[in-house]
């Protein structure tokens, strides 16, 4: 068996792109490694290639240790004062009343929650694979969680469920929420809080990892820290080595958490997400790891949608490609293009990007923001119609729309099957009940 987000041959060629991307000279490397007969298009749909000679994976290694030493156009600041300085970060604002900040906190887990599960049986099918299996369920547009009731057998042949999540995701076999790693996060740094306190550190989060999260629980860039961080690699430098996936959204789905202990407080949220994402991230992942918290932080607070993406927006370079695509995503949403057409926006502006980059994503889950008018049965739908990272993006934009609006006024057709738990492979928490998590995750708050 070959381990999957970890060979160096499959690493090179997703290196490529993002040397490309960071401005990096490739073009000597590329040659060596297309010579030596290495595939330089990153590996697609879930495949997984035969295993390479020795000689070529010892070539791949060598090449991906050059790349890293070569410098891109721009770095990032390695401290956050100096990546303070970037932002016009705004002053905090002041939190609800205890009971109503709670109220909205459990919005936000639940939100999270459902926005998740909307999107896990279709994660890896395309738009367009998405749309036929609605129209063959009697379920366009969509508006419920999926089902195979009634899917047509060639249909369900052409575009098949995601075969971890069919058995436990689809309207017909929801028993609570399902693990996944857009839930797994958010758990173990609530543990991370809990036990390091608000002035944790990227050392904290390490830890937590190797002893708490199973590393076959792990994907894309925290793959490659987790194995860096064994190789003996220190947490600041775990993401900058031998990492293609460094601007890629696993950072994104892992800061909620920052965001609700700091309502209000946008610069605190992106401190602590900087904290975290450092771990396994630079540049755009960053970036979209601050932004995710500054979302989550301004739902508690604010009044409306587009209040929430202006207080997040300051928490991101405003010279960076991610700012570029969270305006872009936002224009969208709010002109007055019907969704088919926005969303061919998106994906020609933005499908050269791998399904699971955090700028496409970042992008997709502004427009899905915009457009939501606040309901969560409008916003989520957007984000997993997309077809790119549709359980990730389905959960943050869960997570803003249910922070914003509370608990008693999300769906109770979406919530109720979730039966108040989550499931997990982290020690001590499987089955740990939604409502708790919110009384948890509320104390941590300053004020309390």
């Amino acid at each position: 068996m070959r381990l999957t987000w970890a060979q160096p041959e499959d690493l090179l060629p997703h290196e490529l792109v993002q040397a490309r991307a960071e401005g990096k000279e490739v073009d000597a490397i590329i040659a060596r490694w297309d010579d030596a007969g290495g595939a330089l298009e990153p590996v697609r749909g879930g495949a997984t290639p035969e295993a390479p000679s020795d000689e070529l994976r010892a070539l791949a290694r060598e090449l991906l240790e050059a790349l890293d030493a070569v410098p891109a156009a721009e770095d990032e600041p390695r401290d956050w004062g100096g990546v303070q300085a970037m932002l016009d970060l705004p002053a905090p604002l002041a939190a609800p009343a205890p009971d109503a900040l709670q109220e909205r906190i459990h919005g936000a887990w639940a939100g999270r929650s459902a926005g998740c599960l909307w999107g896990k049986p279709v994660e890896k099918i395309p738009r367009e694979g998405i749309e036929e299996i609605l129209r063959a369920t009697g379920r366009w547009p969509l508006a419920d969680y999926f089902t195979a009731v009634g899917l047509p057998e060639d249909v369900s042949r052409r575009w098949p469920w995601n075969r971890r999540s069919a058995v436990n995701s689809l309207v017909e076999n929801i028993d609570g929420m399902p693990e996944d790693d857009d839930l797994n996060y958010p758990l173990l740094n609530l543990r991370v809080l809990e036990t390091a306190g608000r002035g944790f550190t990227t050392d904290d989060v390490a830890q937590a990892w190797l002893q708490d999260l199973p590393a076959g629980r792990t994907f894309t860039a925290e793959r490659i820290a987790y194995r860096n961080l064994l190789d003996g690699w220190r947490p600041d430098e775990a993401a900058r080595v031998r990492n293609p996936f460094r601007e890629w959204i696993g950072a994104l789905i892992r800061t909620d958490v920052y965001g609700w202990i700091n309502p209000g407080d946008i610069a605190e949220a992106a401190r602590m997400a900087w904290t975290d994402a450092r771990l396994s991230h630079t540049g755009n992942g960053l970036w979209g790891a601050m932004w995710a918290a500054a979302l989550t932080s301004a739902s508690l607070v604010a009044a409306s949608v587009d209040e929430v993406l202006a207080l997040a927006a300051t928490a991101v370079p405003a010279d960076s490609r991610l700012a570029e695509a969270i305006a872009h995503g936002a224009d969208l949403g709010r002109s007055g293009l019907d969704d088919a057409a926005a969303l061919d926006d998106l994906h020609a502006t933005y499908g050269h990007l791998h399904w699971v980059h955090t700028v496409n994503n970042a992008a997709l889950i502004a427009f899905a923001l915009a457009r939501s008018g606040g309901e969560l049965a409008r916003g989520v739908p957007l984000a997993v119609l997309a077809g790119w990272d549709t359980d990730s993006a389905g959960a943050t934009v869960g997570s803003v729309l249910g922070g914003l609006r509370g608990f008693t006024a999300l769906p109770a057709h979406l919530t109720a099957p979730l039966k108040n738990r989550i499931a997990t492979s982290l020690p001590g928490l499987d089955g740990v009940e939604i409502d708790d998590l919110a009384r948890r995750t509320a104390a941590l708050t300053p004020h309390r």
